[in-house]
């Protein structure tokens, strides 16, 4: 983080106040999104190790602005070091704010005019911002070709299919996916594809969107976006609201000279299909093979669009083998006990060390309750506990003689329950508890361990996570325990 703050120094004139972390935008990319605030000013740091993408991000930045495109403004970079300062756009993604202005399929309609407003600059950034762009630099493939549909068809074979124990013919699913390729090709590709356009790569500042993270942007067709926009998992548009958006994204590109309605709606429907194909490789990687549980809690919601899908689309080439293995994956019991959970709410509790920063929000719902122990009885500081753990006997036995431990946990557990009988009213499946202490080994464990005690006790579903223990044991930190609450 410290050529973010000499950045910021250089360009701004004045000293870092502080550093803040950025939850819930990384997903898997691996990128550290840091917040620094001086006086009367601040940025978003960006630190990636891969220059291709840095580099593209920061010339498609740059086209965009000078086209009177809503990005954030570059302040200054150092690609040598893989770090830039970009405008902060403040903490309101449209998923966030769609979130909040829902209960189940009703959304209100200020969430429903954000998306308006977003799928109507949509087509300016594909059509208009696409004449003159230099996609020389595009990374990894400079356009959606027959090689970026056959990696992202093999993601989801591999890594979805295999991975979920979904059985298929090898021959019959490659010959299936030979003609949905073909067909994706015979679409008109000569327009700006986004490639990541969902509602977290989109934030809301007084009303008006603004546009992140298209630096895997490239030409092809302007289908993919918009079935990425309407389909995104989590975000589990209502379909009726879905056409209506898509209706109005067609307007929209009809006035820029875009492919008439027919011909776009010939396409549209195999672009749905191989985008949540694409998602569903992602969540099977990051879910099945790497053990990262939370990225699993979308899966449920791209099965309904499939389910949808199967049920409302024909597509105009035969695609029997894959349609097949749809059908088996909605009939998987793994993958319906997948879909048995998301209906519940989770609640994430993670222990970790302030030494080291807050923990990440991977759900994209800003990261919830955060509680400092510090100010309790600390056991490691007695030779006696130094080697143990808040999930130790002994430590628990301590801590639990201290009476402003049970005037701590009666406040957490007041803030937590009234929080959890709210979400649920309000259909929210995430929230995200974390407690921090000096090392992350005593109390802030112990505190998670007690309020996943007394959430069980209540029938809510807990995934407890002790970052710093996990660190020390050389597992990932995003490895998850769920404690599920008995059922009948």
């Amino acid at each position: 983080m410290e050529i973010l703050a000499k950045l910021f120094e250089q360009h701004f004139h004045v000293p870092v106040a502080q550093l803040q972390p950025l939850q819930g935008e990384l997903g898997g990319s691996g990128r550290k999104i840091i917040r620094l605030t001086g006086p009367n000013v601040r940025a978003v740091g960006i630190l990636y190790g891969v220059r291709e993408e840095n580099v593209a991000f920061l010339e498609f930045s740059r086209h965009f602005r000078h086209r009177g495109l809503p990005v954030p403004e570059i302040y200054i970079e150092d690609l040598d070091r893989g770090a830039y300062l970009e405008e902060d756009l403040g903490d309101t993604s449209l998923f966030e704010f769609l979130s909040r202005n829902r209960k189940g399929e009703k959304i209100s309609p200020a969430a429903v005019e954000a998306y308006r407003r977003v799928i109507a600059t949509l087509p300016r950034f594909q059509i208009e911002a696409a004449r003159d762009l230099n996609y020389d630099v595009c990374y990894p493939r400079a356009s959606f070709d027959r090689q970026s549909i056959t990696w992202d068809l093999n993601y989801f074979k591999y890594y979805f299919l295999r991975l979920a124990g979904i059985p298929f013919n090898e021959q019959a699913l490659e010959d299936d996916f030979n003609r949905l390729t073909e067909f994706l090709l015979s679409a008109q590709r000569d327009y700006f594809l986004y490639r990541d356009f969902q509602s977290r790569n989109v934030m809301l500042r007084d009303g008006q969107p603004f546009f992140l993270d298209y630096q895997g942007g490239r030409k092809g067709a302007l289908h993919y976006d918009v079935a990425s926009l309407l389909f995104d998992a989590k975000a589990d548009l209502p379909s009726e609201l879905r056409q209506l958006l898509l209706d109005h994204y067609l307007e929209t590109v009809a006035r820029f000279g875009g492919p008439k309605r027919d011909d776009f709606m010939r396409h549209y429907y195999a672009y749905v299909y191989i985008r949540i194909m694409q998602a569903l490789g992602a969540y099977g990687f990051r879910g099945f093979y790497e053990r990262k549980a939370h990225f699993l809690q979308s899966v449920p919601y791209a099965l309904k669009n499939l389910r949808w899908l199967l049920h409302n689309v024909a597509l105009p080439i035969a695609v029997p083998t894959l349609l097949e293995a749809f059908h088996s994956m909605l009939a998987s019991e793994k993958l319906q006990g997948l879909a048995s959970e998301a209906d519940n709410l989770v609640v994430r509790i993670v222990s970790f060390s302030f030494h080291r920063g807050l923990p990440r929000d991977e759900s994209g719902n800003g990261g919830g309750f955060v509680f400092d122990g510090r100010s309790l009885p600390n056991p490691g500081r007695e030779e006696r506990f130094r080697s143990l753990t808040g999930k130790d006997a002994t430590v628990i036995d301590y801590l639990n003689r201290q009476p402003s431990v049970h005037q701590f946990l009666a406040s957490v557990m007041s803030l937590v329950d009234a929080s959890v009988a709210n979400y649920r009213q309000r259909g929210f499946k995430h929230l995200m508890v974390s407690f921090g202490c000096t090392g992350g080994q005593h109390r802030s464990v112990y505190l998670a361990e007690q309020l996943a005690k007394h959430l069980r006790g209540a029938g809510v579903e807990s995934v407890v996570e002790h970052r710093e223990l996990e660190r020390t044991a050389g597992t990932p930190h995003t490895s998850a325990v769920r404690s599920r609450a008995s059922r009948a």
